[in-house]
């Protein structure tokens, strides 16, 4: 049974049609029957996922207020910053456009029709993603381009809600497109490291880094000071301590900017020979279900973060 399921699964995901008709109505349909039966389906999830249940009346834990800041926060520049194309323009107002050139990866194409890139113009190495969801992603690397493939996979991007099933308020009104940009990689050939600044009411309290990008190989986790935390993800090997970057503190007042009329958000950087790289901004980290080693840290990690009583309106 579980090779005829394996299949089967590999037959719809490589039928566009069928993979987008049958993927957007399990989306709406969880999204619905959340909203019907008091978030149970999220309930179930979060159990599941997190190990311990989830009280939305009062939410205590990092994790919790994630979940509960996906359904009741609508603060309108979420919509914005989640918007991989717009959030540029974000980045612009904020910092000014002298120092947002010199943060932000070169963009070489934007579209709603992926038929139209002119893949003869571009690099031999690029990155292709939509603008309106995380994770999903095309490496090009020394010239080999398979044009049919990349315009089937944008095709399907443009046409599948991200984040509805997962209540990802700030999602769904991005008006969808493909972006096209500069890939960076060090000198091994490999994504730069990755550093996640968790700030809550714009400051920081927690960094991690990811080491091997592609491959989340491991993460490190530091406090705002760069003391080395003996904390982890469960699926993840804990990552080494390494010395505080020289350009840190650079990081951390662009990161505090960024997030300044946020409660929460997730400032991500790449580091790259001494250079800075805006990557993007995260308000729902990892959906609100990251699981943290020892889970008391998902408690502590908590404490930072102070529900605005305003966005209760939106219930």
């Amino acid at each position: 049974m579980n090779k005829i399921y394996k299949k089967t699964k590999e037959k719809i995901k490589n039928n566009n049609f069928l993979y987008i008709v049958l993927k957007t109505i399990r989306d709406y349909s969880f999204y619905f029957l959340n909203k019907i039966f008091n978030y149970q389906l999220e309930k179930i999830r979060f159990y599941k996922e997190v190990g311990y249940q989830l009280n939305l009346k009062n939410p205590q834990s990092f994790s919790e207020k994630i979940v509960w800041k996906k359904i009741y926060d609508k603060n309108p520049l979420l919509p914005v910053t989640a918007d991989k194309y717009l959030v540029r323009s974000y980045i612009k107002k904020v910092l000014g456009e002298e120092k947002a050139k010199e943060i932000l990866i070169p963009l070489l194409h934007v579209t709603d029709q992926p038929e139209t890139i002119p893949f003869e113009r571009l690099p031999s190495a690029f990155i292709v993603k939509p603008n309106h969801a995380s994770g999903l992603k095309i490496i090009v690397e020394n010239g080999h381009i398979n044009k049919k493939e990349i315009i089937k996979t944008c095709r399907r991007w443009l046409k599948i809600p991200y984040g509805l099933e997962k209540l990802e308020w700030a999602n769904q009104s991005i008006k969808r497109k493909i972006i096209i940009e500069k890939l960076l990689l060090d000198e091994d050939g490999k994504i730069p490291r990755d550093f996640k600044f968790h700030m809550f009411h714009g400051k920081c309290k927690l960094v991690y880094v990811v080491f091997d990008t592609m491959n989340y190989h491991s993460m490190s986790y530091f406090d705002e000071k760069w003391n080395y935390l003996s904390v982890k993800k469960p699926t993840r090997p804990q990552g080494p301590n390494i010395k505080k970057p020289k350009n840190y503190e650079i990081m951390l007042e662009l990161a505090e900017k960024l997030s300044e009329p946020f409660d929460y958000v997730r400032v991500d950087f790449y580091n790259l020979n001494g250079k800075i790289y805006f990557g993007e901004l995260t308000h729902y980290h990892l959906s609100g279900t990251g699981k943290f080693e020892p889970s008391s840290f998902d408690f502590e990690l908590g404490k930072y973060w102070k529900i605005k009583p305003e966005y209760w309106k939106n219930k």
